[in-house]
């Protein structure tokens, strides 16, 4: 099964994640923020990584470039409230990037065309 790790600090969207990605069919891990993220890797290498920017403790922008140098194989998915991080060259590490939105539709398709490609890739 495919495992999806979701990082993101507001509990009502990690758990609406969650639960519309279980839906999908997907396995979920989540996470509250990016040094959770990071110990949550440690245990179980995920299949894609939707990750918000604005977290707690540890940034995902500083999250995805410690998960990427260590392993550029995991696809990430920004998933985050401000368009304007798009311009940050840092976020070009993303396979993709999703304005959070209420229609869960962009980002249940976004995961997979991105697990589409990676699986095409591998």
């Amino acid at each position: 099964m495919t495992t999806i790790l979701v990082v993101e600090d507001d509990k009502n969207q990690r758990l609406l994640y969650e639960q519309e990605l279980k839906l999908e069919g997907y396995e979920v891990v989540t996470a509250s923020d990016g040094k959770d993220a990071l110990g949550k890797i440690q245990e179980q290498l995920p299949d894609l990584i939707v990750m918000d920017i604005n977290m707690p403790k540890m940034d995902g922008i500083e999250t995805m470039g410690k998960i990427l140098g260590k392993n550029k194989e995991i696809p990430v998915i920004i998933n985050t409230a401000y368009s304007n991080y798009k311009d940050n060259f840092m976020t070009w590490a993303a396979d993709a990037y999703i304005v959070k939105s209420s229609d869960m539709l962009e980002l249940k398709n976004t995961v997979k065309e991105v697990l589409a490609k990676k699986a095409k890739d591998s």
